[in-house]
C-alpha cells in the first residue's frame, strides 16, 4: 500500500459489470459524478480521484438481496453478479478527519442504483495517516496494569437488574459483586443517566464499595460507567468518575457518534469501554451494511480502548466465526508499528462452559470474559460463579478438560451441572 492512499474493501452484487460498478464508486466517492463535470481536469483527477485496484468476481446471487427501483426502470435483469471490490483513497482527499473518512468509504455508496447489495469489509491504513488520529490511551496493557491483572482473562460483570436499582442499591450490587472477586463490572448499555439512579448519585455510590474494597484488599475494580449523552455532558460525567477514583467509562459508541468519541477520548484519560448496541442494524444483512472489521478500524481510530465482540456459542444471532474474527482484528495493530491494540469484550451468554471454545479459537486471555448470568445464577453464588470462570480458564491454559478439572474444583463442577444442562 503506498503511504499517501488508504483503501477500502467491499462486497458487491449488481446485474451489471462489476468493475464498471467498481468504476462508478471510485468516482462517486473522490472528485466525480455520473459524468465527467466542467472542472475536473486531467490533473485535477490524478490529484484526487479514488482508484479501483482489484475486482475479484464471485460466485453469483439466485435473486438480488436487495430492490432497487434504478434498476427496474433500467429494466436491467440477472444475472445477479457478486465481486470483491477493492479501491484505494487518497489521504489527502480527507486528512485527519474521522467523520469524512467514514463518509468517503462508505456514504452514499449504499445508495447507488447500480447495486443490489453492498457490504464494506475492510478499511486499510499507512501507518503514518494511521498516527495522524486518535490512538488508545491503555488497550490491553493498560487495562491490565490498572486492575492488577498481570495475566490470564479479566472476567467481568453486568449490573443485574439492567435498570431500576436506585444509585444506592447499584452500589450494594458493586460492593457484593467486588467482594466476588471480578476484575470489572459495566452497566447495561440502557442505563446511563435514569431519574432513579443519575450518574451525579450513583457514581459516588459505586465508586464508594470500590474505595472500600481497594482499601480491604489492594484490588482496583474496574467499573464502566456509562455516560453515553450529548458531548458536553459526557465531558461532566466522565470528570466526576475521575474525580471519585474511577478507571474507565463506557459510550454507546452508534449512538454518541465518532466526533463526540474523539471529543471525549481527548478530554479525558481514563479507560474508554466502547459499546456496539445497534451494530447489527449495521451488519446483519450479508450483502448490506458494514462488516465487524471495517466497524472497528474505524472506531480505533477514535481511541477507545475496548470493543465488545459478542460472544461465542452467544445468545446473538451472528455466527462464531464473526466473533473470533472480530477478536482478531481488535489484537491486531491497525498499521505497521503501530502500537495500538484494543481489548475484546467478550459478552452475551458466557459462562464458564464457554471458556473452551473461545480459548481454542482465539489463543490468548488478552480479553475481557463478561457473563451476567453465567456468575449471579450460580448455584454457590456470585463468588463461585467467578470461581468457576477463572477455574475454567486455567484449565484450558494447562491443557485440561473441563470435566476433568471439575473433579477437583466444586465451583466449576456445579457449574458445569446447573448451566451445562441446558447447553
Amino acid at each position: 500500500m503506498r503511504s499517501d492512499r488508504f483503501e477500502a474493501t467491499y462486497l458487491i452484487e449488481t446485474p451489471l459489470d462489476p468493475a464498471k460498478v467498481a468504476e462508478v464508486m471510485a468516482g462517486e466517492q473522490s472528485c466525480g459524478t455520473f459524468t465527467r463535470v466542467h472542472g475536473e481536469t486531467d490533473d485535477l483527477r490524478a490529484r484526487a480521484r479514488a482508484v479501483v485496484e482489484r475486482v475479484e468476481e464471485l460466485e453469483p446471487a439466485a435473486s438480488p438481496s436487495l430492490p432497487n427501483t434504478w434498476l427496474e426502470r433500467q429494466k436491467r435483469p440477472g444475472p445477479w453478479r457478486r465481486a470483491r471490490v477493492t479501491i484505494s483513497f487518497p489521504t489527502g482527499n480527507v486528512g485527519a478527519n474521522l467523520p469524512t473518512l467514514a463518509a468517503t468509504v462508505a456514504g452514499n455508496l449504499f445508495d447507488l442504483g447500480e447495486v443490489t447489495g453492498l457490504r464494506l469489509d475492510s478499511v486499510r491504513l499507512p501507518a503514518d495517516y494511521r498516527k495522524q488520529f486518535d490512538a488508545p490511551r491503555h488497550g490491553v496493557a493498560g487495562t491490565r496494569r490498572l486492575t492488577g491483572v498481570e495475566h490470564g482473562a479479566l472476567v467481568g460483570s453486568i449490573i443485574k437488574p439492567n435498570l431500576g436499582l436506585s444509585a444506592e442499591e447499584t452500589g450494594e450490587l458493586v460492593g457484593t459483586l467486588c467482594a466476588a472477586g471480578l476484575d470489572f463490572i459495566k452497566d447495561d448499555e440502557i442505563c446511563a443517566d435514569p431519574v432513579h439512579a443519575p450518574l451525579a448519585q450513583r457514581v459516588p455510590a459505586v465508586m464508594d464499595r470500590v474505595r472500600r474494597h481497594q482499601d480491604r484488599t489492594g484490588k482496583h475494580v474496574m467499573v464502566a460507567f456509562n455516560i453515553s449523552d450529548e458531548t458536553d455532558a459526557m465531558r461532566r460525567h466522565a470528570d466526576l468518575v475521575e474525580r471519585e477514583g474511577g478507571s474507565c467509562v463506557m459510550v454507546s459508541l452508534n449512538w454518541c457518534g465518532f466526533s463526540a468519541v474523539q471529543t471525549l477520548r481527548r478530554h479525558s484519560g481514563l479507560v474508554l469501554h466502547g459499546h456496539r448496541n445497534g451494530f447489527g442494524a449495521l451488519s446483519r444483512h450479508p450483502s448490506l451494511g458494514i462488516g465487524f472489521d471495517a466497524y472497528q478500524t474505524l472506531w480505533r481510530l477514535a481511541g477507545v480502548d475496548h470493543m465488545h465482540v459478542h460472544g461465542l456459542q452467544g445468545k446473538f444471532a451472528q455466527p462464531d466465526a464473526e466473533v473470533i474474527d472480530g477478536a482478531k482484528s481488535c489484537l491486531a495493530p491497525l498499521a505497521e508499528g503501530c502500537d495500538d491494540v484494543v481489548m475484546p469484550a467478550f459478552s452475551s451468554g458466557q459462562w464458564a462452559g464457554t471458556v473452551p471454545v473461545t480459548w481454542d479459537a482465539v489463543g490468548t486471555d488478552d480479553l475481557l470474559f463478561m457473563s451476567g448470568g453465567g456468575i449471579m445464577a450460580h448455584p454457590d453464588g456470585p463468588a463461585a460463579g467467578v470461581t468457576s470462570i477463572r477455574q475454567a480458564w486455567e484449565a484450558v491454559r494447562e491443557g485440561v478438560t473441563l470435566p476433568d478439572a471439575a473433579a477437583t474444583r466444586p465451583e466449576l463442577k456445579h457449574a458445569l451441572e446447573f448451566f451445562g444442562a441446558g447447553k
